[in-house]
C-alpha cells in the first residue's frame, strides 16, 4: 500500500519571508506540492524547492478561481499520491481563509493534516499603517467583519446596524466595492458620523495606500486617492492612530523588478527594502542541475586549473566530488580560480583559497588573469553554467587546453513570473544580474517594459541588453548587488531633482 502524504494549511501572512512563521518557511522548504493562492509574495515562493510543483488556485485578470470543492479534491488527489502538499494562504487560514473547510474535507477523506497560523491581514494591514486595532483607553476590543456575505442582498452582514453600538475597533475584510454601503448602514445604525476611519491597502497589494478620515467622509478621500482591492477598512477610534516610523527613506514609494537566482535576489531584497523600495521577483532563475560527464578523478593527475565562475558552480562541485568519494586532498595538484569575491567566499567554505579572484569582476578580467599565471602544459577546467560566456573559453582556448564541464542550467520560475506580471507596468526599475537573465526574461515576457528603468550589473550583461533594447540603461560600476542598489539610489537622487 502506498504511503499516504500530508497536507499543511500554511499561513502567508501579509508580506515576504521575514514575516512567515519558521513553521512555514521550513515546510515550503522540504514540500513536494505548494498550491497558493493570490497576494503571495514570488520571494515566498523562492523558498520553495526547485523541482517542487507549484499550482496557482488564485483569482487573476478577472479570471475565476477555482472552485472550493476543486481545491479540496486536488489537496486529497496529491496527499493520496504521497505528497507533502503546502497549502499556502495569504494572512491566517482561518481568518477568512476557508481553512475550516478545507480542514474538514480533508478529514473526512482520512488525510493527515496540520494548520500552520499566519498573521491576519486584520491586525496586520491597519499595523503596517501604524493603526493598533487595540490600545489601552482608546480601543478594548476588535471586531473582524467579512464584507463578503453571500446570502444578503447588498453582500454586507444582516447584523451591520449592531456592530454601530460596539465598542472598539471594527475591522472589514474585502469590502472596498462595499464602503459606502458600509459607511451608510453604521450610521444609520447609530454610530456618529466623525467616527474615524480607514481604508488601508498594504502588504503585497499591487498599489499601497493608507487613506484616514470619519464615516461621513471615507469614501470621498478614498475614491480622491484612488485605492485599489485588496484594502482593508478600520472603523473606531483607533482608525485615527498613527504610531507609524515616518522616516523619510530615499527610495520610497520606488518599485524594483529583481531578476536572478536566489543567492543575487536575497542581497537585493534585503538592501532595497533597507532603503525603502518595494520590490518584487521579475524573474527568480533556478537552478537545474546537469548530469556530470566527466570523471572528476582526472583532476587528480598533473597541474591543472580549476575555474568557477559563480557560488552555484562551487557548490554543485563539492557536491559532485562527494558522490564521486574524491578526497579533497587529491587535488593537491590544482589551483583554483574565482571570477569575484562572493565566488571566491564560497570556495574559501570549502577550506581552499584561490589563487585568482581579479579585482574586476568580468570574465575578461577572469580571463586575462589566467592568461598570466597559467603555464604551458597546464591545463584548464571551467566548471559553471551551460550558459556561460563564450568570450571566457575562446580566449583561453587560444593558448591552453580547455575542458568546459557545465553543472547546471537555469530556468524561470514561472509561478513568481506569473504572479509579477501585474507588476512589470508598475515598475520603475528593473535589474539585471546576468546575461542569462536578460534571457530568460525576453523569454518570460517577450519584451522590456516602457516605464522600467534597466539596470545591468555589469559589461557582459549590459552587453546582453544592447542586443535586444535600444533604450538608455545604468550599468553598475561594481559587479554585485551593492553596485546595483548604488546605481538605483543615485539614479533616482537625479530624477528626484530633475523632476
Amino acid at each position: 500500500m502506498e504511503k499516504q502524504g500530508c497536507v499543511y494549511l500554511v499561513g502567508a501572512g501579509c508580506g515576504g519571508p521575514e514575516l512567515l512563521t519558521l513553521r512555514g518557511a521550513s515546510l515550503l522548504g522540504t514540500c513536494d506540492t505548494v498550491v497558493y493562492d493570490d497576494l503571495i509574495a514570488g520571494a515566498i515562493l523562492s523558498l520553495v524547492p526547485d523541482q517542487a510543483e507549484k499550482l496557482y488556485m488564485g483569482k487573476r485578470c478577472g479570471k475565476h478561481s477555482a472552485s472550493q470543492e476543486e481545491i479540496c479534491s486536488l489537496l486529497i488527489a496529491k496527499a493520496r499520491m504521497g505528497k507533502r502538499v503546502v497549502r499556502l494562504k495569504g494572512g491566517d487560514p482561518f481568518v477568512f481563509g476557508r481553512g475550516g473547510e478545507e480542514i474538514l474535507a480533508l478529514r473526512k477523506a482520512g488525510i493527515a493534516y496540520e494548520e500552520v497560523p499566519g498573521v491576519s491581514s486584520a491586525i496586520a494591514i491597519p499595523a503596517m499603517a501604524g493603526i493598533p486595532v487595540t490600545h489601552r483607553g482608546v480601543s478594548g476590543s476588535v471586531h473582524i467583519v467579512t464584507a463578503h456575505t453571500a446570502d444578503t442582498p447588498d453582500g454586507l452582514p444582516s447584523y451591520l446596524e449592531e456592530l454601530a453600538h460596539l465598542p472598539g475597533t471594527l475591522v472589514f475584510l474585502m469590502g472596498l466595492n462595499r464602503l459606502e454601503q458600509i459607511a451608510k448602514r453604521l450610521i444609520g445604525g447609530g454610530m456618529p458620523a466623525d467616527t474615524p476611519a480607514a481604508v488601508i491597502s498594504g502588504g503585497n497589494a499591487p498599489e499601497p495606500a493608507a487613506v484616514r478620515g470619519t464615516l461621513a467622509d471615507i469614501v470621498r478621500r478614498t475614491q480622491e486617492a484612488v485605492v485599489q482591492a485588496p484594502a482593508v477598512i478600520v472603523v473606531g477610534a483607533a482608525a485615527a492612530m498613527n504610531l507609524s516610523f515616518e522616516a523619510e527613506k530615499p527610495l520610497r514609494g520606488v518599485c524594483v523588478g529583481l531578476t536572478g537566482t536566489q543567492a543575487i535576489l536575497q542581497k537585493l531584497r534585503s538592501a532595497l527594502e533597507e532603503h525603502g523600495a518595494r520590490v518584487f521577483d521579475a524573474v527568480h532563475s533556478q537552478i537545474c542541475p546537469l548530469p556530470l560527464d566527466f570523471d572528476l578523478r582526472t583532476l587528480c593527475e598533473g597541474r591543472n586549473w580549476i575555474v568557477f565562475t559563480s557560488g552555484n558552480g562551487v557548490h554543485l562541485f563539492f557536491q559532485h566530488l562527494a558522490r564521486q568519494k574524491i578526497d579533497l586532498r587529491g587535488l593537491y595538484g590544482c589551483r583554483f580560480a574565482a571570477i569575484g569575491r562572493a565566488t571566491s567566499q564560497q570556495l574559501w567554505e570549502h577550506g581552499i583559497q584561490a589563487d585568482i579572484c581579479p579585482d574586476l569582476y568580468t570574465s575578461e578580467a577572469l580571463a586575462r588573469a589566467l592568461c598570466r599565471a597559467a603555464e604551458p602544459g597546464e591545463d584548464i577546467f571551467l566548471f559553471r553554467s551551460r550558459r556561460g560566456s563564450r568570450e571566457l573559453l575562446q580566449t583561453l582556448a587560444a593558448r591552453y587546453t580547455v575542458r568546459d564541464v557545465p553543472l547546471y542550467d537555469l530556468r524561470a520560475d514561472r509561478a513568481a513570473a506569473d504572479m509579477a506580471r501585474s507588476c512589470l507596468e508598475r515598475a520603475d526599475y528593473l535589474t539585471f544580474s546576468s546575461a542569462s537573465g536578460v534571457e530568460l526574461f525576453l523569454r518570460e515576457y517577450g519584451e522590456i517594459p516602457q516605464r522600467a528603468a534597466c539596470v545591468c550589473i555589469g559589461e557582459v550583461t549590459a552587453n546582453a541588453l544592447r542586443k535586444v533594447y535600444h533604450k538608455p540603461f545604468f550599468t553598475a560600476p561594481e559587479i554585485s548587488a551593492e553596485g546595483i542598489v548604488r546605481v538605483i539610489l543615485e539614479a533616482h537622487r537625479q530624477a528626484a531633482s530633475n523632476p
